[in-house]
């Protein structure tokens, strides 16, 4: 998956033939273009975006750890009540994102039109917080790892 201008491009591989294959069109992030991205994630605009990190994790997972120590987790809401969690574990082995809550040092609160609007630079993730739209439970300080490793690792 990789992103060009507003644009989200995905690239499917089949591992036993090593065939690639072009997704059909695209995906774009914008004004209107909200419902295409949700229907290819099964509802979440923010599952892309955690697809993106999973993977920079397995490409970089030992550095990540070594550099950041940590355990994020993030519950993403909508309409008030939260629909999907992740833990991202930067701190044992070579570090991993998966779905579900798991213990954290850390824990995220944001919905997934705020999460987009922060990952798209619209919402400076600070004024999120201070405004409500970002909650932080746990280790405060350690989030500011985490905004180091996703703009270095994380962008789309």
């Amino acid at each position: 998956m990789w992103k060009e201008a507003n644009r989200i491009h995905i690239q499917c591989k089949v591992r036993k033939r090593s065939l690639s294959q072009h997704a059909p069109g695209h995906n774009s992030l914008g004004a209107g273009r909200d419902d295409a991205v949700r229907s290819q994630t099964g509802g979440l605009q923010s599952d892309l975006v955690f697809a993106e990190i999973g993977r920079r994790i397995r490409d970089a997972g030992q550095e990540l750890v070594k550099k950041v120590n940590a355990v994020f987790g993030w519950e993403i809401s909508r309409d008030g009540r939260t629909v999907r969690e992740w833990t991202m574990d930067l701190k044992t082995g070579g570090g991993s994102l998966r779905s579900g809550a798991s213990k954290a040092d850390v824990i995220f609160t944001v919905s997934d039109e705020d999460f987009m609007e922060v990952v798209k630079g619209k919402l400076n993730p600070q004024k999120a917080f201070f405004s409500g739209k970002l909650k932080v439970r746990g280790n405060i300080m350690l989030s500011q790892k985490l905004e180091a490793v996703l703009k270095d690792y994380a962008k789309l």
